[in-house]
């Protein structure tokens, strides 16, 4: 959990308690009472009206000008995750009143891990008085209190005694055009939506998406609530231009459980178009529409059989990945140990496990194809986004490697499959290890999987099935094919000792791959950082366990010699290197994404590298730390300022669902290069990096 959000409230929090106006009369007010501008601590504050005198049984607009020190803010009437608005509290003579504090438009204000909503540089807050017809006519004073909290990196209270001077005068008029910092908020005050607009809420399992249609494409959006605890004000607001309108996905509050009946707040369009919104909460879900603002990859370069042929590649190339060979070479194993049996058996195991891979692959299908049809956009690799599965899958793991490593025997032990080949039992094995082949490959994109993934996912149901069909025969053709010509198998080794001993070592990979997916599993609950450093520190920490109980294993195969107590010893050593050990960061730093982000970046003249990844995806890992981070790539994008943005789909995130589509992914790893031109089509990269690919794409795409 990212603790800097709770710290920082409940600073902010005392704050306000022990300071603010409201809650210590005791604070010292600036300024005496009497006309014109008064300096406080980082801001100036006044008094002012629209014009100098006022009709009896008329109005008048006056109100307090804030203006402030470079970078420091005052909040809005809902203050985003901590702060407080300002208050007026007015002494106005007898038949003189005053309404409430209008706010203009506000903007978002980071602030660390939080967000506020506020006003930097200069700020007016409108308030319309109203005199009595029996009031008669003359010079007035009007007295107020003014209260404010006015933050940068740390908060200050303050407090001020202001007036104003004015003369109630039957020929007084209203200027036609208001001008002045009273003036500007008066226009910007939010207003009603326009006839023929339509606004509507459609509330979801993480966000609500909220679509206005205004009759024209709008191009920007962003959407402050009037209450809190309603939605995570921090996360990233992604817009969708619609022809007629504009969609807006805001994601929930972390605590907000039940969808709320209406959602009130302020929609902006721009810096000077805001209109005030309310509507009920419809609950369901809205799939994404195509990027506008991002121009994807053509999907007409890809057709069915290429998409069927390069699933099957990357389904053969899946076998080599660190997710899947320990699976392949369990079977292989297996192959040694029963090569001498009945050539009938061998193809009926061979078939078997291509069984497992074959309905695993069509129930991740058919789930994905629900899942859309509701109206989510899951992606390859969906699963490990749910903590139920990873408990499972890892208990599951963990209590198979626990077999492997000669704890027990569950019937699947290397050195009963050659008597077993022709019992039930033997058939079960081979299904589930096909089973589990699949199930441990999906944290993994291999080469040429990501275009045929993107495009099956976007095709009808026939084709999806067909090219994820294709991937599954991949994943399952080396087996398959020793299976079928067993004189292949005499290639292979002949059984012995040493066939325990790897099976011993292959319980060592697994133990390995749970503490991974423990890694995975804490990430899902802390905001699914990549990587998240306090969960990732207790996974060295595990790892270091794991070393040492290799450490022990080599004292109790070679006991009482000196040969394997030196070993041992060095082995241990390596083990507490592990969470001891702490590389100076020499990385650039990586922002998180958003489409705001590369809209900024590239029209700063910036060319962007986005890296969509998630804590659970291996090859995503593998690539960050061989390549993205390497000396020669880290110069290249520092040298061509280049702007890095991190994806981090560890938890589902539908804009970055929806980016992934604009480029015709559906998974990850995912690597993009946009090019700073705005009219550039982005560059997509390789699922599998090498220092020489991002190199020649970086020169490729940050030519002037």
């Amino acid at each position: 959990m990212n603790i800097a959000r709770p710290i920082s409230a409940l600073l902010l929090a005392l704050t306000l308690l022990f300071f603010h106006p409201a809650a210590n009369a005791q604070l010292q007010a600036v300024g005496d009472g009497g006309p014109g501008p008064v300096k406080a601590q980082h801001l100036t504050v006044e008094l002012v009206s629209l014009a100098p005198s006022i009709a009896p049984g008329g109005t008048l607009y006056a109100g307090a000008v804030f203006t402030l020190e470079e970078h420091w803010h005052v909040y809005w009437i809902n203050a985003g995750d901590a702060g407080e608005p300002p208050t007026i509290k007015w002494t106005l003579p007898d038949g003189i009143t005053a309404g409430p504090m209008q706010f203009p438009i506000p903007s978002r204000l980071p602030n660390g891990p939080l967000m506020d909503f506020g006003y930097e540089d200069e700020v007016a807050f409108p308030v319309q008085l109203t005199v009595a017809p029996t009031v008669k006519p003359g010079p007035v004073h009007l007295d107020a209190e003014v209260g404010w909290i006015v933050c940068e990196r740390v908060c200050i209270p303050g407090k001020a005694h202001l007036g104003i001077n004015l003369n109630v005068d039957p020929g007084a008029t209203t200027p036609a055009q208001p001008t002045g910092a009273l003036g500007e908020a008066l226009s910007l005050i939010p207003k009603s939506l326009p006839p023929g607009a339509k606004y509507t809420i459609t509330g979801g399992a993480t966000d609500f998406a909220l679509t206005l249609i205004t009759g024209k494409r709008e191009t920007n959006a962003e959407f402050y609530p009037a209450t809190d605890e309603q939605i995570a004000n921090a996360a990233p607001q992604p817009i969708e231009s619609l022809s007629n309108g504009v969609r807006l996905r805001v994601r929930r509050a972390e605590d907000l459980k039940t969808l709320p009946a209406t959602l009130h707040g302020v929609f902006k369009l721009s810096d000077t178009v805001a209109y005030n919104v309310t509507a009920p909460v419809v609950p369901g879900e809205v799939a994404p529409a195509p990027s506008a603002s991002n121009p994807g990859v053509d999907t007409t370069t890809i057709t069915t059989l290429p998409a069927i042929g390069l699933a099957f590649l990357g389904g053969l190339i899946l076998n080599l990945m660190p997710c899947v060979f320990p699976v392949l070479f369990l079977k292989g194993l297996a192959l040694v140990h029963s090569s001498a049996q009945e050539r009938k058996h061998l193809r009926n195991h061979g078939l078997v496990y291509t069984l497992g891979i074959l309905v695993s692959f069509w129930i991740i299908v058919a789930a994905l194809l629900a899942l859309r049809a509701g109206g989510s956009q899951a992606g390859w690799g969906f699963q490990l986004q749910s903590p139920v599965f990873l408990t499972l899958l890892a208990s599951g793991i963990f209590f198979f490697a626990l077999s492997l490593a000669g704890l027990f025997d569950i019937g699947l032990s290397l050195t009963s499959v050659g008597g077993e080949l022709a019992q039930k039992q033997g058939y079960t094995g081979s299904f589930f290890t096909g089973v589990l082949a699949t199930v441990v490959a999906t944290p993994c994109t291999a080469p040429l999987m990501g275009a045929a993934i993107g495009f099956a996912l976007s095709q009808p149901a026939l084709i999806t099935f067909a090219v994820f069909t294709a991937l599954a025969l991949g994943l399952a053709a080396p087996y398959l094919l020793l299976s079928l010509q067993p004189a292949w198998t005499r290639m292979l080794p002949r059984p012995g000792a040493w066939m325990e001993i790897f099976k011993q070592i292959t319980a060592v990979i697994f133990f390995a791959t749970v503490i991974w997916l423990t890694y995975v599993y804490g990430s899902l609950f802390s905001g699914g950082s990549t990587p998240n450093q306090d969960i990732y520190h207790v996974a060295l920490l595990l790892g270091c366990f794991l070393v040492l109980t290799i450490a022990g294993w080599v004292l109790g195969k070679w006991p009482a010699r000196w040969t394997s107590t030196i070993a041992a010893i060095l082995i241990g050593v390596f083990g507490l290197a592990i969470p001891l050990y702490q590389p100076k960061d020499t990385n650039l730093v990586w922002a998180s994404f958003s489409q705001q982000a590369v809209d900024q970046a590239r029209a700063a003249g910036h060319p962007v590298f986005i890296d969509f990844t998630a804590a659970w995806c291996l090859s995503c890992q593998v690539n960050e730390r061989l390549v993205l981070r390497s000396a020669e790539v880290q110069h290249q994008f520092s040298k061509n300022n280049v702007t890095l943005l991190r994806a981090d789909w560890t938890q589902y995130d539908p804009a970055i669902t929806q980016q992934l589509a604009s480029v015709n992914r559906s998974g990850v790893p995912t690597y993009v290069i946009y090019p700073a031109a705005a009219t550039s089509a982005p560059d997509v990269l390789p699922e599998l990096l090498t220092k020489e690919i991002v190199l020649s794409a970086l020169e490729k795409d940050t030519k002037k």
